[in-house]
């Protein structure tokens, strides 16, 4: 058991050093990252410096069987703390960078951060638990020797020697890490021979909101303090290019001269808005570059996770009408290709189909609704003409298909309450035409055994559905599984 302790404490003074010796390396990021977690600005200096100096004293602690039980005890006070602001946190829809590790290692709050802490405090509650005369085996005791007892004294010296060695290397890392980011961007900024130095897309093609969908309403103040909606953009009618960066995204500024002349070139046809974190003057100091912007400042990140994105630089079209008109754009080089995209395909009227998304689920974007003269299940006609007029959402669903079950009850309730300024709602599915009259939905029910209607709208799985425009065209990508269709009208469960 003397050993089984002792590994514990190795084990959280490892992580506490770590943790204390990457903070004090980056002080400009612990300030940042408690303030995220709501302490008051005039204390976030004092706790910059406060929280990385305990968290080094409680590891030394550890390392000694006579300390051990106070660095546990302070240790578990810590990591509750972390773990209570990262539950009201999550609880908020927040997800502020935790700053963890400091220097070596930050990201988001979330469920696995969490879970990481609390795995930590359960292993100071065991020390906490053993007592403060039953520490384990001690690292520096000679009679360890004496009495034959290797083993904790080799384990002790050599973790201490390797955690120093780490520490070592890493804080040379950290060291050159500024100068390497500013080796990148010149790089990038002066790769004129045709070759690019790319980054891939971090975000899954799929992920996102559909094209097609509105776009998340905010309200975010502008770097003048003056509130701007998504409403207030659309309403020039011009669709909008939002580019999602952060004053410390070395990316994002060594991409402005490539978006300034971007802006320059479409700025008749076309609006250019930066979402970015932090204060006004960081931003202005990092983002003005050349050319006159539009920065609008969210709190944390919670316009750019409404949007279905999560990293920076990141570049979504919306259309002047609100909706989606581009899955998000990750990185430089997906960054590049929108453009190219925007600029073959951009209007006079502004409207844009951006087929940048899954090829699968983008492949009849822009087609004609395909003619059709059915029978539904309560023996009524429904044909194409029908749908033309006013916006159709068209669901491809099946009686056998769990997952259109589960949102039955959903679709029910708004097939029953949705207001007029909604799409209408056709069903296509398959199966028995008494078992469809029951569901109890309002709108028609076609029958598509063959699969023939679904597959010409680019439905294949269910539950899946697409938006018609008022002209009989389609207008959305294929939305697939309950979330997304919801999202595609504009009702975000």
């Amino acid at each position: 058991m003397d050993i089984v302790l002792l590994l514990i404490r190795l084990i959280l003074f490892a992580i506490f050093a770590f943790a204390g010796i990457g903070k004090l390396l980056d002080l400009k990021g612990s300030e940042k990252a408690v303030k995220e977690f709501g302490t008051p600005e005039e204390f976030a200096k004092f706790f910059a410096v406060a929280l990385p100096f305990a968290e080094i004293v409680f590891a030394v602690c550890l390392l000694f069987v006579e300390t051990a039980w106070l660095g546990a005890t302070g240790a578990l006070i810590l990591l509750l703390s972390f773990i209570g602001g990262m539950i009201w946190q999550l609880a908020q829809g927040n997800a502020p960078d935790c700053h963890c590790f400091g220097a070596f290692k930050s990201e988001p709050v979330s469920r696995k951060s969490l879970i990481r802490n609390i795995i930590f405090a359960m292993l100071a509650f065991v020390l906490i638990l053993s007592g403060k005369n039953n520490q384990g085996a001690s690292i520096f005791d000679s009679t360890n020797i004496r009495e034959g007892n290797f083993m904790s004294f080799i384990i002790g010296l050599a973790t201490v020697g390797l955690l120093a060695a780490v520490v070592f290397y890493l804080k040379k890392i950290s060291e050159q890490q500024t100068q390497i980011m500013r080796r990148m961007e010149i790089l990038e900024l002066t790769a004129l021979d045709g070759k690019e130095i790319l980054r891939e897309e971090v975000a899954h093609p799929t992920e996102g909101l559909p094209i097609g969908s509105p776009a998340p309403d905010f309200n975010l103040p502008d770097v003048n303090g003056k509130d701007v909606s998504l409403k207030n953009l659309t309403a020039q009618g011009k669709p909008v290019l939002f580019f999602f960066v952060s004053p410390t995204c070395n990316p994002c500024a060594g991409m402005l001269p490539e978006i300034e002349t971007w802006q320059n070139e479409l700025k008749e046809k076309l609006n250019f808005v930066f979402i970015s974190s932090g204060n006004a003057r960081e931003n202005l100091d990092k983002l003005a570059g050349e050319t006159l912007k539009q920065i609008l400042l969210q709190k944390d990140r919670e316009t750019i996770l409404d949007f279905g994105a999560q990293w920076t630089p990141t570049a979504i079209l919306v259309n002047a009408d609100g909706t989606i008109a581009s899955r998000a754009a990750v990185g430089d080089k997906a960054i590049r290709e929108l453009m190219e995209m925007i600029k073959t395909q951009i209007n006079e009227a502004g409207l844009l189909l951006i087929a940048n998304g899954d090829h699968r689920l983008t492949e009849k974007l822009g087609d004609d609704l395909p003619e059709f003269f059915e029978t539904d299940v309560f023996d009524k006609i429904v044909a194409s003409q029908d749908l033309r007029g006013k916006k159709t959402l068209v669901a491809f669903w099946s009686l056998t298909c769990g997952f259109c079950t589960k949102m039955l009850d959903d679709l029910r309730d708004w097939d029953k309450t949705k207001g007029a300024d909604e799409p209408n709602l056709l069903v296509i599915s398959q199966g028995e035409t008494e078992l469809h009259r029951q569901l109890n939905l309002q709108s028609p029910i076609i029958l598509d055994e063959d699969r023939r209607i679904s597959k010409e709208l680019g439905m294949s799985g269910t539950p899946s559905a697409v938006l018609i425009n008022e002209d009989g065209k389609i207008v959305s990508e294929t939305a697939v599984g309950a979330e997304n269709i919801w999202t595609l009208i504009g009702k975000r469960k």
